[in-house]
């Protein structure tokens, strides 16, 4: 075998094996990607979002940022050691009407790994409307898609928070209570604002008591 051909039997190698990698959510964050800017009771964070992995999802979560549909609304549920949640009640805990669901793209590839920012849904595979959760922790094993079947199929990726994880943490440890099947935060934590960005604009990594 002379060395043009080991080079190409390396490259198709190589091809070939990275393939195999899992898609991470840092490789879909582009510098020009989509950011909101979400003002809360507890402080603000900025959420970069993935179009070019999750374009339905990503166009479904504008059009509600851009009606300002999001505002003044609960972030309804904090599992300290599994996701916050928010997008689908007003201040009065009165839950909001919403555009038609939206087709699932948890096969896109991404994880929910900590910090990621997942579209929020019932058993049925295509029922996300404006409800989303942000990942306290990896959750990669019960929550990423694994087939095509409706008990498999996973919760759709399509961004991430990449500034003021210091105020996830603080929402992350507020008081709750049981409600039902989820923990709901004693004291209410309402979603003031949800704003498009700038991509130089940055926020202060600040919490309010």
């Amino acid at each position: 075998m002379n060395s043009r051909e080991i080079i190409a039997l390396l490259s198709i190698t190589f091809i070939l094996f990275s393939a195999l990698l899992p898609t991470s959510d840092a490789a879909a964050g582009k510098k020009d990607n989509p950011r909101v800017l979400v003002k809360t009771s507890k402080g603000s964070f900025t959420i970069m979002l993935y179009p070019g992995k999750a374009p339905i999802t990503v166009k479904n979560f504008l059009a509600y940022v851009d009606s300002k549909f999001y505002d003044e609304t609960l972030i309804h549920r904090v599992e300290k050691n599994f996701v916050l949640q928010g997008g689908g009640y007003n201040v009065d805990n009165q839950k909001k009407y919403t555009r038609e669901p939206i087709k699932n793209e948890a096969d896109n590839g991404l994880k929910n790994l900590e910090y990621t920012l997942s579209m929020a849904r019932t058993p049925v595979v295509n029922s996300a409307t404006s409800q989303f959760f942000i990942n306290l922790k990896n959750n990669t094993a019960s929550l990423d898609h694994r087939s095509t079947k409706s008990d498999e199929f996973g919760y759709a990726v399509f961004g991430k928070v990449v500034d003021g994880t210091k105020v996830i943490q603080k929402i992350r440890n507020v008081e709750t209570k049981k409600e039902g099947q989820m923990r709901v935060p004693v004291k209410p934590v309402i979603i003031k604002s949800m704003r498009r960005i700038d991509k130089k604009e940055k926020i202060e990594e600040k919490s309010k008591k």
